[in-house]
């Protein structure tokens, strides 16, 4: 459980990033709570870090008549109109955040998600974490809108008739409903294609994301990946959605044949929902509808709160299709959407009997398609999707929070990218009837996975990165830390993966379960790192000459420093007899002790082993990059000659591949050997590291691990679990090189900051 400083608001304040994040939208900032796999902890707990994310002269001056009109229909609806007056004067103010939506992963200049935030007073920003533990703002999308409409007069096309001024109250509720965004939620990553200046067409990333404002109108950013900031926009699009009321919106997005086809689901606060046609220009493999399709039509006052889109692939149609649902007051709609020879085939339907009270959250599993949803009274509803011939049905259980946390109410969920984790936001609960006096508002992180699924999905994984698969691997590391061994099938198995396929991720999975393994068998410190330590004053009393002392007062000195010791271990939790214990030699103890470092030292050498086969084999990538992209005695500033020596030092190394490929180069190098020198002394240095090179001087330099260059800087970057070291670009380094140092840990898949 994380305690969280301050309230929760807004709707859904609960998101679950695809880079292990959880962004918690609070009263007075959004707290973002990153789940991390520690191989060099101990602990069997999860290991969590926290951060936080935190009007012009006219406008006021009409706000200010709008309040203090003698019409009372005027000043009474604008007084306690939220979009218009977020101050609230007389009511309590408009603080905290609204909504929050993490991007796909691959957005920002790190390579991980943007967060879009929305406030409570209605202001739209993008957030980037680029320094570790800092996160940046990058635009604010609510100053850029404005601007824009006030270019244009207000008016979404050319056609519009002039309005009035901003003195008219009808005007002034209309341009603040068409700049009042409701929810904004981003797409999965597409490819447009630029023109360079000599005609040469390139690929480039980009993202969309969907704005839903108070009038209907949906703006459509699309950005250039990385995103960077306002000059990455490329261009904004205006959709008028024709919906009363909207509430809630999510991007459909559904591939078939090879043919990604894409739309935006806009839900009513009246009940219906349908799908909006996006028409995008210069997208690579992009298509849309020709026409909207209406999911719900019913105009039944059952507000869709929620929305959630899930590619699934049918076993009966054998195709792919997508499931689509909504919470509506306390049930959840379904729509079935299924494309054919003969269009778009439709099959929806609702699931009642769930929740006593209207659903508050929902969430998706987007592995296996389950659904999770909750009502305010503690319960949490698990639904599981089963196909038919014709459509699916649903089965579903109940989760009892309150078995687990006792009495408590809920106020939203998010389930983790791989679905080994719920994330729940409580408070107390009711006690004999009562409410409780004061809320302390927590995350709680639920386990929905066992250990063997964990592992078992680990090992059958499309991904192939530990990074994208932090929640799974936490439940491996829970596993190993709690039993002190590695299970037998999954060490089995996992080496069955390595003899058949050799694949580097399953070497680094190897990699991840020998570090957890060293951990669980290292014994922890008796003492406090930080406390300063006493034996300094005892040696001095003792020992000091001049000072005589009798046996009694030697006796009474110890006996001091043993009260001492042991008010220091109580205070520590730890339980005297077992301190005693400890400081005693005990035969038995050192002949059990020379096992555990003889397994210490195995477990070590294991580790080293498969280092040195996941470095050589980076180091093949790269003398591969290096081959394909010099010219003949080019110097490529990467120690090309060092790398192969060091590649062929190790007689017992036998790689054929290797041997070829270092044979090409050192023929293009023509007996040339490029070495690097120190920036220092102008002395050469050798490679014989391959994590520091040290001169004939004795000064040392950290090597990067992506290029194995040198990093003769102050500055460089590190990987999120600090295994490895890497360097910046710089202006002079070709693309080649810039694409290899965009690249992960080479150990533990993680980014670099």
């Amino acid at each position: 459980a994380v305690r969280l400083q301050h309230g929760v608001s807004g709707l859904e304040p609960l998101a679950w990033s695809e880079d292990h994040r959880v962004s918690v939208s609070t009263a007075r900032s959004i707290a973002v709570l990153e789940q991390l796999s520690d191989v060099h902890s101990g602990g069997q707990e999860m290991v969590i870090h926290r951060t936080a994310v935190g009007p012009k002269k006219e406008v006021a001056e009409c706000k200010e008549k709008f309040a203090s009109s003698v019409d009372p229909t005027v000043s009474q609806t604008f007084m306690l109109d939220r979009v218009f007056n977020p101050e609230g004067k007389s009511l309590p103010p408009m603080r905290g955040f609204k909504y929050s939506s993490w991007s796909p992963l691959g957005c920002d200049a790190n390579g991980r998600c943007l967060l879009a935030a929305l406030t409570m007073d209605n202001r739209l920003t993008v957030h980037a974490n680029l320094n570790r533990l800092q996160w940046v703002q990058l635009v604010d999308l609510t100053e850029i809108y404005g601007e824009r409409l006030y270019e244009a007069s207000y008016k979404l096309s050319k056609a519009d008739t002039p309005r009035g001024e901003l003195g008219d109250f009808s005007e002034f509720q209309r341009r603040h409903s068409m700049q009042t965004p409701v929810r904004m939620e981003w797409s999965g990553i597409c490819t447009t294609q630029q023109v360079k200046h000599n005609n040469e067409c390139r690929d480039v990333g980009s993202v969309l994301l969907a704005v839903l404002f108070e009038n209907s109108n949906i703006a459509v950013w699309q950005f250039q990946l990385p995103f960077l900031g306002k000059e990455s926009i490329t261009s904004c699009n205006t959709i008028e959605s024709g919906i009363n009321s909207p509430s809630v919106l999510s991007w459909w997005e559904y591939e078939h044949n090879n043919r990604k086809m894409s739309g935006l689901i806009v839900g009513s606060a009246f009940g219906p929902v349908k799908i909006l046609p996006v028409n995008l220009k210069a997208v690579k493999g992009y298509f849309t509808l020709r026409q909207p399709v209406v999911l719900w039509q019913e105009m039944d006052q059952l507000p869709v709160h929620s929305i959630k889109c899930i590619p699934l692939y049918h076993p009966y149609q054998k195709c792919s299709c997508s499931l689509v649902v909504a919470a509506r007051g306390a049930y959840v709609f379904w729509c079935l959407l299924l494309i054919s020879k003969a269009g778009l085939n439709v099959h929806n339907s609702h699931v009642t009997g769930l929740h006593s009270l209207p659903i508050v959250s929902m969430t998706a599993d987007k592995q296996n398609g389950t659904v999770y949803t909750c009502s305010s009274d503690g319960k949490v509803r698990q639904l599981i999707p089963i196909f038919t011939d014709v459509a699916l049905k649903f089965e579903h259980q109940l989760i009892k929070l309150s078995e687990v946390f006792g009495s408590v109410r809920t106020h939203g969920i998010a389930v983790s990218p791989c679905g080994a984790y719920l994330a729940v936001i409580t408070t107390e609960g009711m006690t004999n009837g009562l409410h409780p006096v004061n809320k302390n508002y927590q995350v709680q992180f639920v386990t929905l996975k066992t250990f063997e699924e964990a592992a078992a999905q680990l090992l059958e994984s499309s991904v192939q990165n530990l990074f994208r698969q932090v929640d799974l691997t936490d439940l491996v590391r829970w596993k190993i830390l709690k039993d002190k061994h590695i299970p037998q099938f999954l060490q089995e198995a996992l080496d069955k993966k390595i003899e058949s396929c050799g694949s580097t991720y399953f070497w680094r999975f190897k990699l991840f379960l020998l570090r957890i393994l060293y951990q669980s068998m290292q014994k922890a410190p008796s003492e406090v790192m930080w406390r300063p330590s006493h034996e300094d004053a005892k040696i001095l009393i003792s020992d000091s000459p001049g000072m005589g002392s009798t046996e009694d007062d030697q006796e009474e000195g110890t006996s001091k420093q043993a009260s001492k010791q042991s008010l220091c271990d109580t205070g520590k939790g730890m339980d005297i007899d077992d301190t005693a214990e400890d400081s005693l030699p005990q035969s038995s103890d050192i002949g059990g002790r020379e096992p555990m470092e003889e397994k210490l030292l195995e477990v070590q050498a294991q580790i080293e082993a498969v280092e040195m086969h996941l470095t050589r084999e980076h180091m093949k990538r790269v003398l591969g990059e290096v081959y394909l992209h010099t010219w003949i005695t080019e110097n490529t500033s990467i120690p090309t000659r060092g790398v192969c020596d060091f590649l062929m030092s190790d007689d017992g190394y036998d790689d054929r591949t290797a041997r070829v490929l270092i044979g090409h180069i050192l023929k293009k190098m023509n007996k040339q050997t490029f070495p690097e020198h120190c920036s220092l002394c102008k002395e050469i240095l050798p490679f014989t590291d391959r994590k520091q090179a040290v001169c004939s001087n004795g000064h040392i330099w950290l090597r990067c691990f992506l290029t194995y260059q040198s990093c003769q800087s102050l500055v460089y970057r590190r990987c999120l679990l600090h295994d490895s070291i890497a360097r910046h670009p710089t202006p002079e380094d070709p693309e080649w090189i810039k694409r290899l140092l965009q690249g992960p840990c080479t150990f533990c898949d993680s980014p670099v900051f």
